[in-house]
């Protein structure tokens, strides 16, 4: 089952399906100011955020759609090219690819959102693309985090750098970095803490962990993810802009989307903060983190019916 067939089977475990609920709006009625309005309105409630539901009726109103084509495929492609144009930029499909140098990899997150499951995901696609995928379970606050890394490596066989629970993070994390660079691996992917973006002892040892992968190399972090849960709904939009202040963030993955989630949430964060995504989750299965693609979001987005 491919990207496109999994967003429609997610999104129609939602009560109110984005693309009914649009079609409600539009059909039968003239474009006017009133309904322009109520389509904003629909968008900002489906997650897309303000700003993106503004452009989205402006668009839609310059278009002047003849009234007697078929107003709902000429508004879902006016939604789908929009959904194209804001995200194209943003995919990273480089992030898979092989790679010879070092790349140490921080996933962050709040609790719940499945980084420890993503990162099994992620190293099992980097590995597949011949990568030496190296796994550091620096989330020691829980003892079940680190054997579900544990079984994870085991699973996709990679190697796994751990202490015992309470152990210092940093110091898993160093020591993952300090093997990677000795033999060789491309990849080192560090699971942290669950922790609340308030929470100023947690987010000083999330930095403390990035610091100390800069005293192997300078550049470390190569990378820094956050994870999102797209059932979250507008949280996450409070969730990138705290993260993002402590460590910048270079890629997005969203996960939950086989759920309730509207997905709406996923434009509203790229038309905010323009940050590269990388993945999105589509289940619980070893081969359900999808590489994002606009045209792909953007068809299944509108294609819920």
């Amino acid at each position: 089952m491919g990207i496109f067939e999994k967003f429609k089977l997610g999104f129609k475990k939602s009560a109110s399906t984005f693309t009914s609920g649009l079609k409600e709006i539009i059909i039968k009625k003239e474009i006017d100011d009133k309904t322009l309005s109520e389509i904003e309105d629909f968008l900002i409630q489906s997650d897309v955020g303000v700003a993106a539901s503004e452009e989205i009726r402006n668009i839609i109103a310059e278009k002047k759609i003849d009234p007697n084509k078929n107003k709902v495929e000429e508004i879902n492609s006016i939604l789908k090219n929009y959904i194209i144009d804001l995200m194209f930029p943003l995919e990273n499909e480089n992030f898979f690819k092989n790679k010879n140098d070092l790349n140490a990899i921080l996933v962050s997150g709040v609790n719940g959102v499945g980084k420890t499951t993503t990162i099994g995901k992620l190293g099992k696609i980097l590995k597949s693309n011949n990568n030496k995928v190296i796994f550091s379970a620096s989330d020691t606050f829980r003892a079940a985090a680190i054997e579900q890394l544990e079984n994870w490596a085991k699973k996709i066989d990679v190697k796994i750098i751990k202490s015992s629970q309470g152990s210092d993070p940093a110091s898993v994390a160093y020591k993952a970095v300090d093997e990677a660079i000795k033999n060789q691996f491309t990849h080192v992917l560090i699971d942290t803490a669950g922790r609340l973006q308030n929470k100023k002892n947690l987010m000083e040892e999330y930095k403390k962990i990035a610091n100390v992968t800069k005293k192997i190399d300078p550049n470390a972090p190569h990378e820094v993810l956050l994870i999102l849960d797209a059932t979250s709904g507008q949280n996450v939009i409070n969730q990138v802009e705290e993260f993002n202040k402590i460590i910048p963030i270079t890629g997005l993955v969203m996960t939950k989307l086989d759920g309730t989630a509207k997905g709406g949430i996923l434009i509203a964060i790229a038309k905010k903060y323009k940050l590269p995504i990388i993945a999105l989750g589509l289940g619980e299965k070893e081969d359900d983190l999808q590489i994002f693609k606009a045209e792909q979001f953007a068809e299944a987005f509108i294609a819920t019916n």
